[in-house]
């Protein structure tokens, strides 16, 4: 999963043509931590897409720009929209993920 560290770095990426899988996270977060205990199987599994992690304490206002009211949050995009959103509520388990994921990029 590759680091995003600026804005401008972020709005290059959503910009694909083809979906692209952005995780939205603090260094501080628990709920993070046991989100990335298990998100490396999820990655291999849907390795078909690009997958890029922001920290939303170190690149300010990306959050609240896309509704990112808890993390972990993940977000899909495709040609600069904003097409899916898994809340933090719904990230805690594989299990979850997995049915995010294959709802919105079969």
């Amino acid at each position: 999963m590759e680091r995003l560290s600026t804005e401008q770095a972020f709005n290059k990426v959503i910009q694909s043509e083809k979906p692209v899988i952005i995780k939205f996270f603090a260094d501080w977060c628990p709920d993070c931590k046991r989100l990335d205990m298990f998100i490396g199987d999820i990655i291999t599994e849907y390795n078909n897409y690009k997958w890029y992690e922001i920290n939303t304490d170190e690149v300010k206002g990306i959050a609240e720009k896309y509704e990112v009211m808890g993390i972990p949050s993940i977000l899909v995009f495709q040609g600069g929209e904003k097409k899916a959103h898994q809340h933090s509520a719904y990230t805690k388990t594989p299990e979850s993920v997995r049915d995010f994921l294959y709802q919105h990029l079969g």
